[in-house]
């Protein structure tokens, strides 16, 4: 599966010049959604918004941010304590491959920061981390205007103690 991924993600990066039409401005979106992210050994949820911007058929730029809504219990030395995701942050380069007027898939790279927060026997620690962020999705347009989206994105932390995180998003998105 993973594999699939990352060749729709490759094809929609380097999709054929011959597709591409000049754009006089942006065609800017913004999306509102649910995220689920399953943070090694954690199951976590996010509200996720983002904005982007569609320079070409081909081409568009998105940042997206995240703030924690569901929480998971964890247990440290036999000490049941939770584990959240604070807040995240990310910029993305988005290759986009429109399959038919309604439908796109994409594949994205960018760059991110993560703030995850463990409450355990009463201590609390913070940790954040920044990451190399890639994954793809796919986009389907009811009117337009309208739409939703799903996707999966892989967060590989570059920090000292590294690990990866995989989110799974649903999203309304909004053409304006």
């Amino acid at each position: 599966m993973r594999n699939i991924l990352l060749a729709t993600a490759a094809v929609s990066l380097f999709a054929l010049p011959a597709a591409a039409q000049s754009f006089s401005q942006p065609q800017w979106y913004g999306t509102a959604g649910y995220t689920a992210l399953d943070a090694e050994g954690a199951d976590l949820g996010a509200l996720t918004g983002r904005i982007g911007a569609k320079v070409s058929p081909n081409v568009a730029f998105e940042g997206e941010a995240s703030i924690g809504v569901v929480d998971d219990d964890v247990t440290v030395g036999g000490v049941t304590g939770s584990v959240e995701q604070d807040y995240d942050a990310a910029a993305y380069v988005v290759g986009v491959l429109p399959v038919s007027p309604n439908f796109e898939v994409f594949g994205r790279v960018g760059y991110g920061t993560t703030s995850i927060k463990a409450d355990v026997a009463g201590v609390t620690a913070e940790e954040d981390g920044e990451s190399v962020n890639y994954g793809a999705g796919a986009t389907y347009s009811f009117d337009g205007v309208n739409g939703i989206r799903a996707d999966w994105t892989r967060r590989d932390f570059t920090d000292d103690n590294g690990g990866e995180v995989d989110t799974y998003g649903v999203s309304y998105v909004r053409r304006f």
